[in-house]
């Protein structure tokens, strides 16, 4: 019975790994290629979250839906709701500098966040989307549908992990790490900055939003509480500086390390006495924080840190 629990303890933890580790590549596609210090990662992740929960959800009276798709088109929609918010984001705001950047991005994940939670004809306010439904729901039932939901999670971030290399192994990335390097030598080499910052912004957006329609689907509720900034921007940041900003692997290294300490310290802070229960979300954050400054003390570029692509020249 306890290998049981255990083993779907295992699966859990995979699960969520697999969602962080999509929002860490994306967020490797803005700032790791790009350089786009992108600080309202929640508004992208909600954004995604609630369209493949109204896309998917059957009829109801407390918020927009009854359309009842397969996850698989929730998921799609997610990705393009995303992609389009962040494209209108990014007209805005991707001429910005990095902190001004990240000031605004911070500003709009807040403003979605009040439109959650007070447009309820949209999204039933705080009170939430629920019975959103799991991909072959009809042929797994109980705890089994954990481990179907695992592999539908690792498949897609199989899917993201070839194409975001493709992108970097192209030449559309070698110009965007340009840009992100020397912006004005770039722009002597007649690069449209602008161009190539706001197709980064919305590749970015739109994997944002299909990790929210996963996490949507696995959890089967959804409420504005799903987008704290905690969970959903700073614990993504400290993923991918810690895993190695500008690679991949790293990327997807980060989430999952990163992503175990923080269940397993849950574990333990249950543990603690009542006065330091109610403190331990911050102990959580004191002990990544911790583990942040030792892996950047011994691996300044994180544990797996970019390394360029190499070179090829023909022979004359």
């Amino acid at each position: 019975m306890e290998l049981t629990g255990l083993f779907f303890y295992v699966v859990s933890l995979l699960i969520m790994g697999g969602i962080y580790a999509l929002l860490c590549l994306a967020l490797n596609v803005q700032w790791g290629m790009g350089g786009l210090f992108n600080a309202g990662i929640a508004g992208f992740y909600g954004v995604g979250a609630y369209t493949s929960a109204i896309l998917s959800t059957a009829a109801s009276g407390r918020h927009l839906g009854g359309f009842s798709m397969p996850v698989p088109i929730g998921l799609v929609g997610a990705a393009l709701v995303a992609g389009i918010t962040g494209w209108a984001v990014a007209r805005i705001c991707v001429r910005l500098k990095s902190d001004y950047l990240a000031m605004a991005s911070i500003g709009i994940a807040e403003i979605l966040r009040l439109v959650f939670v007070n447009e309820s004809w949209l999204t039933n306010g705080s009170l939430g989307v629920s019975r959103i439904p799991r991909p072959l729901s009809d042929f797994t039932t109980g705890r089994m549908s954990d481990v179907v939901f695992l592999g539908f999670v690792w498949v897609i971030v199989l899917l993201v992990y070839v194409a975001t290399s493709r992108l970097y192994d192209s030449p559309w990335g070698r110009s965007l790490r340009a840009i992100r390097d020397n912006e004005a030598s770039a722009l002597a080499a007649g690069k449209n900055v602008e161009k190539y910052r706001i197709q980064t912004f919305v590749i970015g957006c739109a994997v944002m939003g299909v990790a929210g329609g996963l996490s949507a689907h696995y959890f089967r509720f959804l409420s504005p509480t799903a987008t704290d900034p905690l969970l959903t921007t700073f614990l993504v940041w400290v993923m991918l500086m810690a895993g190695g900003s500008g690679n991949n692997r790293g990327a997807i290294l980060g989430a999952l390390t990163i992503w175990t300490l923080w269940s397993v310290t849950e574990i333990f802070t249950n543990r603690l006495p009542p006065e330091w229960a109610t403190r331990s979300s911050f102990i959580r954050m004191l002990l990544v924080g911790l583990l942040l400054q030792f892996v950047l003390q011994r691996f300044r570029s994180g544990l797996l840190p970019e390394k360029s692509p190499p070179v090829r020249f023909r022979k004359d």
